[in-house]
């Protein structure tokens, strides 16, 4: 399981160390893709199989699905975590997140989430605001 928050220095070379928690599950080979809201995200190479599965049943006949499949799969890469557990952020999913010097790493259970600090942040104040509303809907549908 993958959760907690940390906040993290990507360096001149696009290289960012992973928290000790996050390495012990993701192993030392892992994928990293385009995520949704502009942030990017980090799965196991299990998890990616079943994300890859998931991406498989959809339909190739509906433009959305193939749009959303070129998405994640274009935009995934195979990394490794170095001797001292960094990993490289590759340069188009740098820019695609817009991150900067300071980042976040969110464990969200299956997969972690790489923000911009400052996107970040912006994006937690405005969820944090209206966990009650999310809540009250989610609890609509059963769910919560």
């Amino acid at each position: 399981m993958l959760i907690g928050e940390y906040t993290h220095t990507l360096d001149p070379k696009k290289r960012v160390s992973l928290p000790a928690k996050f390495r012990a599950v993701l192993g030392k080979s892992m994928v990293i893709t385009r995520g949704l809201d502009h942030c990017i995200y980090i799965y196991t190479q299990n998890e990616w199989k079943k994300v890859l599965e998931q991406l498989s049943n959809l339909s190739m006949l509906q433009a959305d699905s193939r749009s959303f499949k070129r998405f994640m799969i274009s935009g995934a890469e195979e990394i490794s975590v170095d001797s001292v557990g960094r990993i490289l952020v590759p340069d188009f999913l740098k820019n695609y997140a817009k991150l900067k010097t300071k980042v976040v790493l969110a464990g969200v259970n299956d997969h972690i989430e790489v923000w911009d600090e400052k996107t970040w942040k912006i994006y937690k104040e405005k969820v944090e605001n209206s966990a009650d509303v999310l809540a009250e809907k989610l609890g609509e549908i059963g769910i919560i």
